[in-house]
């Protein structure tokens, strides 16, 4: 998506400070943290809401879930 600031994110259109990358997700600090460590964890599949996940996206969801703790 030419909009999405994640999608610009996971291309490198966009810097930000990564902590951990793999071939299905990406997690960088937040650029406005509201907490002492703020990570996002976002898959690197585009999906416009969670009305749009399919049953194959719920191994990348459950990754994203419960990979970081």
């Amino acid at each position: 998506m030419e909009d999405c600031i994640f999608c610009k994110i996971i291309n490198k259109e966009i810097p930000s400070n990564i902590v951990y990358e793999d071939k299905e997700v990406i997690a960088f600090k937040d650029i406005n943290p509201q907490a002492p460590v703020h990570i996002l964890v976002i898959p690197k599949k585009h999906i416009t809401s969670l009305i749009e996940l399919k049953e194959e996206d719920e191994a990348l969801i459950r990754k994203n879930i419960y990979s970081y703790k």
